[in-house]
C-alpha cells in the first residue's frame, strides 16, 4: 500500500536541491484552464491569440470581471515550506512577461516598463515583490482590464526558506465583451468513450455496453450493400435480461430511433429527441453547440448483421471539463471501494448541464441537490466555478420547500472554505441575509412558514415565486413513495428541522460577517444563533427521554428531528448520548438525501463504528444497493420501490463523495483557502486506506495502517503553503506518538484523539 501511496502522490518529497521549483496550476478567477480553446464542445489546439483568424464555431472560458482575482501552486521539495512574499506581471504579450522577466532586478518604476507599455504588448502592472503568503486569491491592482482582449501573467514566489522561485510560465485569458463581474465559466465539453463490450443478445441484436452510464450522444459507422436498409438503435440505461429495458419505469431513461442506411461506410449521428419536462421553461438548456443529450449505458443495434468493431460506435459524452485522475480512494473494504466510485463519477457524469440540476427528468437547479454537490464535486476535482454559478443562480431562482432557502447560505460558506475567494460573499452578502429567514421568527424566538409572517413582501426579498413549505426529507408520506422518506415526521407550526438549518444559518452568517470585516452583523448573528439554540433545546427537547421532538405540538420523534441538531453542534453534552443512541435505533431511516446530514451528523459526534456500517452498508437502503440495481451513477432513490419515479442520475444521492475525504479520512480547511487543514482520520475497523484530494493550493494526500486499538500509522503529503493539524486516534494503555521517527512529548489529548502540528511536506505518524 504505501508503495501506491507514494505513486500517487503529487507532490512527493524528494531531496532538497536548494530551489523552489515555479508556481503551477494559475488560475483567473477560480479558473485554471483559461487558455484552452474548444471546438464546439472538444479541447482544440488552437490558442486564444489565433481566435481572430479561426473560422470555425469555437468555445472559451471568458474572465468577466475587470480586477480579477489570481492563484497558483506553490512548489517546493523542502520540508515546513510557506510562501513569504509573491511577484505578479501581467501583459498583452507573452513575449513582453519572458523578456521582461529576463531583467532579474527589473521594477515597476523603471523606464523600460513604461516603454513597454506601448499598445503593442508591454506589462500593464507589475505588483512588485509583495510580502504575502496569500497564493488562492490575489486582486488584480491594475487599471481595469479592457473588453474582448487576451492577457498574458506570470507569478514567482519567495519562502520561508530564503528562496526565490523562477517565474511561473505565461498563462493567458481572455475577458469577455462584458465585464459585469459575474462568475467565469468553462465551456462544456464532449469526450469520445468507445464500447467495453459488443455482444449478440438471445434475439440477435448487437448489444453495446459503454461500461458507465453519461449524458450523450451517439455516433456510429454503419455498412450498407445497396443502401435502404434500416436499423434500429435503442439507447438506455438498464437492461432486462440480455436486451435494453424498454419499459425501465420511473425516469429511468429508453429511446429507440430509427436509422436509414446510406449504400457503402458511413458515419452517422443519432440526433437526441428533446423530453418536454426537462426541456421547458424553468429547466437548464443545452447549448446548440453540444446538443440535446439523453443518458444511456447500452446500445441495442437491431437488424444489422455485418460485423461491428468498438471503434465504430462512439458515445459523445457531455460534461463540465474534470480531471478523472485528481482525486484518488482505495481501502481493505471492497464494499466501500465501489460506494467511492459510483459517488466520484456521480460528480463528472451529473455535471452535463454546467450547473448542478436535479438529474435528468427536469434539468433543474434545487438548492439541497445543489449543496451535496457542492460538496462532492469540490472534494473531488480542483475547480469551484460550477459550484458559485448554481448558488449564485439559485439565490434569485428558488425552489419551493424551506429548507432548501435554507441551504443558500451553507453553499456560500462552504464555497468561500474551499477556495479563499471572497467575491462571490461580498458581491451577495446583502441577498443572503435574508436567506436565514429571520423574517418568520415569533416570539417564542423560533421561525415558522405557517404563522402568516411569509408576507409577500418577505416572498419577494427571498426571491421566492410561490408557495413555499416545509419539507424536512423527500418523497414524503403519501407523495411518490407508500411511506415516505421523512421518518414519520409530524408537521407542526414551529418544526425542528426547520429551526436547527435556521441556527445553522445565523452561525455561519456570524463567520462571514466576520471574515468580511463586518463587526456589528458578526455580533448580531452570534447572539441570535445561541438566542435560537437555547430556544430549540428548552422546547423541542424532551427532558424526559433526552431526544428531540418534531415540533412544539408534537411527542413524535423522528430521526431527522435527531441528526440535525447533531450535525449542527445544537446538543447539549449531557444529552448526547441518548440522540446517538436514538439515530442508531433508527437506520437509514432517510433518504438519499437526507444521509448526508445523518452522516454528517454520526461523524461529528465521533461515532465512526455506526459511520463504517452505514457507508458499507448492503441493505436495499445502501449504496451498494444503487451498485447491484446496475447503475454507475448514484440514484435519486435507494430503490425504485421507494420512489417509483427516480431517475438513475441523481447527484443528491452521493453524500459518500464528500463524507469519505470531510469524515472518514478527516480532512478538511481549516481556514478558507486550505491555509490550515485538519487531518482527522475516524477508521473504525478499516484496515487501510489511502487518499488524494484537489485543493486549492494542491493535492493532499494521506493513508493509514490501522491495527485497532494497537496500533496506528498515517502518512500524509501536505503541499507547500499549508500546515496542517493532524489527530491520531488513542490508543488504550500508554502509547508513544513519532512523527518522522521523532518521539513526541507534551501532546494534546482530545476526546479519544491525540493532536499533532505539521507542516508541508511528506511525514509519517506513530501511534503505538
Amino acid at each position: 500500500m504505501k508503495k501506491l501511496f507514494i505513486a500517487l502522490c503529487i507532490c512527493i518529497s524528494a531531496s532538497y536541491t536548494g530551489y523552489a521549483q515555479s508556481p503551477t496550476q494559475l488560475t483567473t478567477d477560480l479558473i485554471e484552464h483559461t487558455d484552452r480553446v474548444y471546438i464546439d464542445g472538444y479541447p482544440s489546439t488552437v490558442s486564444l491569440a489565433e481566435l481572430g483568424r479561426n473560422i470555425e464555431r469555437w468555445q472559451v472560458a471568458e474572465i468577466r470581471n475587470p480586477l480579477p482575482a489570481f492563484g497558483w501552486v506553490m512548489n517546493s521539495d523542502r520540508p515546513d515550506t510557506r510562501q513569504t512574499a509573491y511577484r505578479i506581471v501581467v501583459a498583452t504579450s507573452p513575449d513582453s512577461i519572458v523578456s521582461y522577466n529576463a531583467i532579474s532586478d527589473f521594477t515597476v518604476t523603471d523606464s523600460i516598463a513604461l516603454s513597454n507599455t506601448n499598445g503593442k504588448g508591454g506589462i500593464i502592472w507589475d505588483s512588485g515583490k509583495t510580502e504575502s503568503d496569500n497564493s488562492v486569491c490575489v486582486v488584480y491592482g491594475g487599471e481595469p482590464l479592457k473588453p474582448s482582449t487576451v492577457y498574458y501573467w506570470a507569478v514567482k514566489t519567495w519562502d520561508n526558506h530564503g528562496v526565490e522561485s523562477a517565474f511561473s510560465a505565461p498563462k493567458a485569458f481572455l475577458t469577455a465583451a462584458t465585464l459585469d463581474g459575474a462568475t467565469a465559466r468553462y465551456p462544456l465539453q464532449l469526450t469520445d468513450e468507445t464500447p467495453v463490450s459488443i455482444a449478440t443478445n438471445s434475439v440477435g441484436n448487437r448489444l453495446v455496453d459503454f461500461g458507465r452510464d453519461a449524458f450523450g450522444r451517439l455516433r456510429l459507422t454503419l455498412a450498407s450493400e445497396q443502401g435502404g436498409d434500416t436499423v434500429t438503435v435503442h439507447l438506455g440505461e438498464a437492461l432486462r435480461g440480455d436486451a435494453i429495458d424498454r419499459r425501465p419505469g420511473g425516469t429511468i431513461r429508453y429511446a429507440s430511433y430509427r436509422l436509414p442506411l446510406l449504400a457503402g461506410v458511413h458515419t452517422y449521428t443519432v440526433k437526441i429527441r428533446p423530453d418536454g419536462r426537462n426541456t421547458g421553461r424553468s429547466a437548464v438548456k443545452m447549448p446548440d453547440y453540444i446538443g440535446e443529450v439523453l443518458p444511456f449505458r447500452y446500445c441495442e443495434i437491431e437488424n444489422y448483421g455485418k460485423p461491428l468493431q468498438p471503434t465504430a460506435l462512439v458515445r459523445q459524452m457531455a460534461h463540465y471539463p474534470f480531471d478523472d485522475n485528481a482525486a484518488y480512494f482505495h481501502s481493505s473494504d471492497t464494499v466501500l471501494n465501489k460506494v467511492w466510485e459510483l459517488c466520484k463519477y456521480s460528480m463528472k457524469a451529473t455535471s452535463f448541464c454546467g450547473v448542478f440540476v436535479d438529474g435528468d427528468r427536469e434539468r433543474i437547479p434545487y438548492e439541497a441537490d445543489a449543496f451535496i454537490n457542492q460538496l462532492g464535486y469540490y472534494a473531488v476535482a480542483r475547480e469551484y466555478s460550477i459550484g458559485r454559478y448554481t448558488n449564485e443562480y439559485l439565490l434569485f431562482n428558488t425552489t419551493w420547500p424551506t429548507e432548501w432557502f435554507l441551504h443558500s447560505v451553507l453553499m456560500s460558506w462552504y464555497d468561500y472554505l474551499y477556495t479563499g475567494n471572497q467575491a462571490s460573499l461580498r458581491k451577495y452578502y446583502n441577498e443572503l441575509k435574508p436567506k436565514t429567514l429571520l423574517a418568520l421568527r415569533e416570539d417564542n424566538g423560533l421561525i415558522s412558514t405557517r404563522t402568516g409572517k411569509l408576507t409577500p413582501e418577505v416572498k419577494r426579498e427571498i426571491h421566492a415565486n410561490g408557495d413555499v413549505r416545509d419539507i424536512v426529507d423527500w418523497p414524503q408520506a403519501g407523495g411518490f413513495g407508500a411511506k415516505g422518506e421523512s421518518d414519520g415526521f409530524v408537521f407542526t407550526d414551529y418544526n425542528t428541522v426547520v429551526n436547527a438549518f435556521h441556527y445553522e444559518n445565523l452561525r455561519i452568517m456570524g463567520l462571514i460577517a466576520d471574515e468580511l470585516g463586518f463587526a456589528d452583523d458578526r455580533a448580531f448573528y452570534v447572539k441570535e444563533a445561541e438566542r435560537v439554540k437555547g430556544q430549540i433545546n428548552k422546547l423541542l427537547l424532551d427532558p424526559q427521554k433526552g431526544i428531540y421532538t418534531d415540533g412544539v405540538e408534537t411527542d413524535h420523534n423522528a430521526l431527522h428531528s435527531n441528526m440535525l441538531p447533531l450535525a449542527f453542534g445544537i446538543v447539549p453534552t449531557k444529552r448526547l448520548e441518548a440522540v446517538k443512541e436514538f439515530i442508531r435505533s433508527r437506520g437509514m431511516a432517510c433518504s438519499v438525501y437526507g444521509s448526508q446530514y445523518l452522516l454528517d451528523a454520526v461523524y461529528a459526534s465521533g461515532d465512526a463504528d455506526y459511520g463504517l456500517q452505514l457507508l458499507t452498508a448492503t441493505d436495499d437502503r445502501s449504496w451498494y444497493n444503487m451498485v447491484r440495481a446496475g447503475s454507475t451513477i448514484s440514484l435519486e432513490a435507494w430503490d425504485n420501490k421507494y420512489k417509483p419515479n427516480q431517475d438513475w442520475n441523481h447527484a443528491w444521492g452521493a453524500a459518500p463523495a464528500n463524507i469519505i475525504p470531510r469524515r472518514l479520512m478527516g480532512i478538511e480547511p481549516l481556514e478558507a483557502g486550505f491555509r490550515r487543514i485538519r487531518i482527522c482520520p475516524q477508521p473504525s475497523t478499516l484496515q487501510h486506506a489511502e487518499i488524494r484530494i484537489p485543493t486549492v493550493r494542491g493535492a493532499v494526500c494521506a493513508a493509514f495502517d490501522n491495527q485497532p486499538g494497537k496500533r496506528f500509522e498515517l502518512t500524509v503529503e501536505i503541499p507547500a503553503n499549508m500546515t496542517a493539524e493532524v489527530w491520531l486516534p488513542a490508543l488504550e494503555g500508554k502509547t508513544t506518538v513519532t512523527l518522522d521517527g521523532v518521539v513526541m512529548k507534551k501532546l494534546k489529548k482530545e476526546g479519544g484523539k491525540v493532536k499533532v502540528e505539521i507542516g508541508s511536506g511528506r511525514h509519517k505518524l506513530v501511534n503505538e
